[in-house]
Parts: C-alpha cells; structure tokens; sequence
C-alpha cells in the first residue's frame, strides 16, 4: 500500500509537471531575449529581383528570402498617400499614423511614445544602428519629437538628453559637434564631450570599434562620418569606416549581456540615398548590404529572436529591363544591351532628360522642354527631378521568431510596431 501511494504520488507529480510544460509552450507568451527590427529605407517588392540577379544571377537567393514569413505593408501616412521618411518611420516606431513631416508628435504637439522608449521601461538595451546620420528622421523618429523635424541641432541635444539608447553608431558626428570643434551645431554644445561624460566609450573608427570587449556594459556612440557613411563600393572611406554588417555584429555582442534582453533598430538608409540619384549598382549594393547585416544578425542573435525585415517606402521606380540572361549579374546589369538599350531604368530622378512644372534641367535656365538636350543616360529616368520621387506602392516585411506569423498577406506598417510591442 505504501509503494502504491508514492507511485500514485510520483504519476501526479510527472502529470502535473507535464501539465505545466504544456501550459507555458502552448498558451503564456514567451518573450524572445532578442528583437531585432531592420528598416530597408525603399525596400519594395520590385527590388528584390533586381538585387538577386545583381548578387549572383536571375537563380541567387537572398538570406531574407529564407525568412519564414513575409508579407505586403501598406504605408499611406495620415494626409498622403505615400509617407515620407518621417511619416513612415513614425508608423513604424510608434504604431500611430501622422501627417508628412512629422517625427513621433500628434497633431498638437505631444509626443508619442516610441518602441525603444517601451523597451527601456520593460528593462531591455537598446540599440540604434544605421549608415546614414543618427538625426536622418528615420533614425530620430525611435528616440526624438522634434516640433520641427529639420531641426537637427534639437534633435541631436534629446538623443544626448533623453539617455533611451545604450549603443548607437552611424554618421552624423557634425550634428554632435560645435562649429569651433568642426561641427554644424550652432549652440556650441560638444554633445560627444557631454556623451563621454555620461559614461560613454566614443568611437570613430572602425579599429576603435572592435578594441571594445565584448564583456564591457553597454554604452557606446559610434560617430564614424561627419555626415552619412560611405557606399559599399567606395572602397578607400570603408577602410576606415566599419560596414553595416560590422556594427549590427557589435552591437548584438554588446547589448546580449543584459539579463533582461535587447532591442536593437538598424536603418539601412544608404539604400534611400543612392536611389535618389539613381544609381542603380549603389541601391543595389546597399540592398545586398542589407541581406549581410540579416545574416550577420541571425547567426548571433540565434533562432529564438525575433527579426523584422521591413521598407518603408517606395523610392524612383527603379526597373530591370530586357532579357537578361540567366548567371549575369554584378556590372553586368549596368549600361546598355546588345541593342544599345539601358538595361536600367527609374521613373524619376536627376537621370531624366525631360522635366516637368517646376522641375529645370540642371544648365537650361527656361525649362523649355523642345530645347532640352537628349543626352544619353545609361540609367535614364522618365521623368528630371533633383532628387527621386517617392512612388505610390507597397512595400514588404520579412520575419523570423516569435511574433512573426503575424506577417502575411497585406498589413499596414502600424502592424510592425504592435508585433515589436507585444513581445518586449
């Protein structure tokens, strides 16, 4: 009788303990340590095709091609139908739709907050990374609100002010520093000084970048241009600047030893910049960049983080057109076909040879488009504009990790700020 109780005693035991697994896999939300949200600034279905043959052929893959779920984003902002960059990124980071030229304030003025501001509060790191500079308004919508967003000064003084980031890298340093030291600010605040002050290591190199140990608390501004980073193909400035794979690797070693986890926002907004001047193997080659730093972030975040991969908005139309034949890639997409034809082509942007309203050919003064010039292009646009025109279409959003199924279909891009929220 008493082996029979400790046996029926044991069974309950196991049965309870089962019960309890169960329980916790299938209905409590499990938090992953990691999150990890890219933003390819114009990353639209149609480019993906194009940076596959550029990267190896009409039959490559993409690591984020092997992402397991994806889906189309809508981006309308609350007064247009295309965002800019500030309406876009403040859907993103704040799940709440505002009018064009606006970073992460409503209507009147109040601040909204932001998805590193709710992961500070629920005691993660968090980490910004981008190729661009630190105040570009996707990069500032995560930590700024800003009544103007073209005040870059201000928007420099709250990312120092504000303290909701541990680790931070990309260009930008001018909007840190005051004129007497090589700066643009015109306050004559050092915010780097004031950084280094509050505890942070200050880095401008590459080489400096690496010599910090992996085992040091957070707390890190990589400041490595003046302005935006240099491309992938301009080879001598990236000798001394680290790439995006680079800091999205350090930044995951760096923010991983916080027991409460991380989050980590990387803007790949060399993608946007080299779109506007329609320069077809930069966009591609920022786009294949992109696809590193992904691969870079799974291999060490691991499989349990979650990882978004998403655009913003569509940026020049870029196309790739013509019979390309199947294992051509790299410079081979570039100039004109066996037909003298481009092989590339943009709707708008300062490749175009003929313009339109307010839009001057750079060098005819009247604008008159029977004496505009017919000058070849080798990736002619449709239509001059100085810079590339955002255009009216989806965008698209990759996922792997928990929270992620709830890509699919077509969501808005609020949607990727609720996922993000949900499992911090």
């Amino acid at each position: 009788m008493r082996w029979r109780n400790q046996l029926l005693a044991l069974f309950c035991l196991l049965a309870f303990a089962g019960l309890g697994v169960l329980y916790f896999q299938h209905w409590v939300a499990r938090k992953p340590f990691g999150i990890i949200l890219f933003i390819g600034e114009g990353l639209a279905p149609g480019r993906l095709a194009a940076t596959r043959a550029y990267a190896g052929g009409a039959d490559a893959h993409l690591n984020i091609d092997s992402m397991n779920h994806l889906a189309l984003v809508t981006n309308y902002s609350k007064d247009f139908a295309v965002p800019d960059q500030a309406a876009a990124a403040t859907a993103i980071a704040t799940g709440a739709k505002v009018n064009n030229r606006t970073i992460a304030i409503t209507g009147d003025k109040k601040p909204i907050k932001n998805l590193i501001e709710l992961a500070r509060e629920r005691g993660r790191a968090t980490g910004l990374v981008t190729d661009v500079k630190l105040t570009d308004p996707t990069s500032a919508a995560f930590y700024a609100h800003p009544a103007d967003p073209n005040d870059v000064d201000s928007i420099a003084a709250e990312f120092v002010d504000g303290g909701k980031i541990d680790i931070a890298m990309g260009g930008g340093a001018a909007q840190f520093l005051p004129e007497t030291k090589g700066g643009e600010r015109q306050d004559g605040r050092d915010l780097l000084l004031e950084l280094r002050r509050n505890g942070f290591d200050i880095v401008r190199t590459r080489a400096e970048l690496e010599a910090i140990p992996a085992w040091r608390r957070p707390k890190l501004l990589g400041a490595f241009s003046s302005t935006e980073l240099a491309f992938t193909n301009q080879l001598k400035a990236r000798s001394e600047q680290p790439s995006l794979s680079d800091m999205v690797r350090r930044a995951i070693e760096l923010l991983q030893y916080n027991p409460g986890g991380y989050l980590l926002v990387v803007d790949a907004g060399l993608m946007r910049k080299a779109a506007q001047e329609n320069n077809a193997e930069r966009t591609l080659g920022e786009t294949v960049e992109l696809d590193r730093a992904v691969t870079i972030a799974r291999r060490y975040a691991g499989q349990k983080s979650t990882i978004i991969v998403c655009g913003d908005a569509a940026i020049g139309g870029l196309n790739l057109n013509g019979f390309l034949f199947r294992k051509e890639s790299g410079i081979a997409l570039f100039g004109l076909n066996s037909a003298g034809q481009p092989w590339i082509t943009w709707a708008t942007g300062p490749n175009g040879t003929r313009s339109y309203g307010a839009a001057k050919i750079p060098g005819n003064a009247n604008g008159n488009q029977s004496e505009q010039p017919e000058v070849e292009q080798r990736e002619p646009a449709a239509v001059y504009t100085k810079s590339a025109l955002a255009t009216v279409e989806d965008v698209i959003a990759f996922g792997s990790g928990p929270g992620t199924d709830a890509l699919g279909g077509v969501i808005d891009d609020t949607v990727i700020f609720e996922i993000i929220r949900d499992h911090l």
